[in-house]
């Protein structure tokens, strides 16, 4: 299986898009302040924007289709014709497959949880005689472990699907079958010929 420049485009592509998106979450993080509710002492949070969540969670499906789209052309490594034993590019395509999952897994763990926990508003938090009152926001740096984790992943996708593409047998068994379907052919003529001569 040769290396594809539309395959890597498209991976490119998605996971810098999902990036930028993890970037734009990180800055644009809810934040709030204790307001005093005018017809009781209840005190209550207002929170500005939910922006980044929706950053979060679009850089989380943009990721995910990214590795379906590695891991459907290599076939996730489990299935297909195989790759060449005991090749350096073989050993090779096993350690960045492992490396592309574990950062897929810890970037989509940051978005998904920090989406979330971004989203997650508390209504009322106290009386209004209480000073020590604070709203539910998402810590500084979530989202950016994302996104690094997001740029590590693309790293690991796009040298595990060349490690692959060098390693794969699929072309070398191809040209195997064919040159042993070509002898098989020939050998019934040679028969046929032997016969004649015979006669």
């Amino acid at each position: 299986m040769a290396v594809s420049i539309s395959i890597l485009a498209v991976i490119i592509s998605l996971n810098l898009i999902a990036f930028v998106l993890a970037i734009g979450a990180e800055s644009r993080r809810s934040t709030a302040k204790v307001v005093n509710d005018q017809y009781d002492e209840r005190t209550y949070c207002v929170y500005d924007t939910d922006a980044s969540t929706v950053y979060g969670l679009s850089a989380f499906g943009l990721l995910l289709i990214s590795q379906m789209i590695v891991n459907g052309v290599t076939r996730c490594l489990c299935f297909g014709k195989g790759l060449v034993t005991g090749s350096c590019s073989a050993t090779c395509a096993i350690i960045l497959f492992i490396f592309s999952w574990l950062s897929f897994l810890g970037a989509e763990a940051c978005l998904l949880a920090g989406s979330a926990r971004n989203a997650y508003h508390t209504k009322y938090r106290g009386y209004f005689l209480k000073h020590d009152l604070s709203c539910a926001t998402l810590r500084r740096g979530v989202f950016a472990a994302g996104a690094a984790l997001t740029l590590l992943s693309l790293i690991g996708s796009v040298l595990y699907y060349w490690a692959h593409s060098r390693a794969d047998t699929g072309g070398w068994e191809k040209h195997q079958n064919e040159g042993v379907g070509m002898t098989s052919a020939s050998y019934p003529q040679q028969q046929q010929t032997g016969e004649f001569e015979k006669a």
